[in-house]
């Protein structure tokens, strides 16, 4: 079946770095675009980015682009979010999904926590 595991997450200051990782299994990997989602404190669902399966194209929200890169590596089957620049209203659960299954619910994974905090 379908496991999505993240992890990278941490305490980190504004204006600082993390790079999120997201190792999967039980599908080919490379055939299915992937996308970065999260959900702050008390908040819904925010989409952050989506990748193509071959990894050539992305997208980025409004409120990451410039900051956030996603990336892939097929043969690792590992799905990559570096995070620079961040700031305190970045702070949330971030999850992986494959994009075709991205429905607006939290995804079953425990995603993993990024706190942005001095």
């Amino acid at each position: 079946q379908v496991q999505l595991v993240e992890s990278g997450g941490g305490l980190v200051q504004p204006g600082g770095s993390l790079r999120l990782s997201c190792a999967a299994s039980g599908f080919t990997f490379s055939k299915y675009a992937m996308s970065w989602v999260r959900q702050a404190p008390g908040k819904g669902l925010e989409w952050v980015s989506d990748i193509n399966g071959g990894g050539g194209s992305t997208l980025y929200a409004a409120s990451v682009k410039g900051r956030f890169t996603i990336s892939r590596d097929n043969a690792k089957n590992t799905l990559y979010l570096q995070m620079n620049s961040l700031k305190p209203e970045d702070t949330a659960v971030y999850y992986c999904v494959i994009t075709s299954q991205r429905d607006g619910r939290v995804p079953p994974g425990q995603g993993t926590q990024v706190t942005v905090s001095s």
